[in-house]
């Protein structure tokens, strides 16, 4: 079963007259010992942490554990190296599965070349691109991932989702190719973008997939350059209190970066109508 411990706890009914907590467990492979535990609240440190971590992120996406363990030490926060790596595999921003990649099945994850050096992007669809981002919360934090017209800078689709699981950026990616797709499709190297899950429906298309080089950041650097937009602009001067109001100003956020944000890059354009000339 694909879904998460925690979505398989939702699904347990305690009033359940024909079926009791263990035999629903049972059916649902879940622990019983699962469906009982009550995970203790996050500590103070590490949500101050971990914001500060995706705000430097943001100015600096080439700093690792090392400068960020050093960084936040200056600031007088009393961490080590692998609390640091910790909060940085919660925030996506490090690879979320053990080294070496022993667990992993060759034929479930699938990597292919960067194709972006040096081409000329000409036109709308000729590159799409995605990555998953950290949007913090007062009391928590999502994930948001979006799907980026390289040309036009427009956001074709996003999604929201409290865990890194797949189907947020599958559910994504099938509503961005309706009635459309590009040429290439960028991503980054990390499990959701590798799994042949995400890649089928880009290869049934004849769509190339694209992947950007371990550790390089700036292959990517149009979606990068929109996190910051989002969170400079968005994010952090809204302070969200929770999933609904997340959802709500970023759907505010895109309509007015796509609809009415002008951008240099595009001589003072807006992406959607850039996007638009579509042949």
């Amino acid at each position: 079963m694909s879904c998460s411990l925690e979505q398989r706890r939702q699904w347990i009914e305690p009033k359940q007259r024909r079926l009791s907590v263990a035999r629903q467990c049972e059916l649902l492979g879940l622990p019983r010992a699962s469906y009982y535990y009550q995970p203790r609240p996050e500590s103070d440190l590490n949500r101050r942490c971990r914001n500060l971590l995706d705000e430097e992120y943001t100015r600096h996406p080439f700093y690792g554990v090392p400068k960020m363990t050093f960084w936040l030490r200056a600031l007088s926060y009393p961490v080590g190296p692998r609390r640091v790596r910790r909060l940085l595999r919660e925030l996506g921003l490090m690879a979320v599965y053990p080294k070496p990649h022993l667990s992993l099945n060759p034929l479930e994850h699938k990597r292919f070349p960067y194709l972006l050096r040096d081409l000329v992007i000409a036109r709308p669809d000729q590159v799409w691109s995605t990555d998953i981002t950290y949007i913090r919360l007062r009391t928590g934090f999502v994930y948001l991932v979006a799907i980026l017209d390289w040309y036009s800078r427009c956001v074709l689709t996003w999604e929201l989702s409290i865990t890194l699981d797949l189907g947020f950026c599958l559910a994504a990616l099938e509503r961005a190719l309706v009635g459309r797709q590009p040429e290439i499709f960028n991503t980054d190297q990390g499990v959701q973008f590798t799994s042949t899950r995400f890649q089928a429906p880009l290869l049934a298309a004849q769509v190339r997939v694209s992947m950007d080089g371990r550790g390089r950041v700036f292959d990517n650097i149009f979606v990068e350059r929109l996190w910051r937009s989002v969170k400079y602009e968005e994010v952090y001067p809204k302070d969200y209190s929770d999933v609904a109001a997340a959802r709500h100003g970023l759907g505010e956020y895109f309509v007015f970066y796509n609809t009415e944000r002008y951008h240099q890059a595009l001589k003072y354009r807006t992406p959607q109508s850039v996007y638009s000339e579509r042949p």
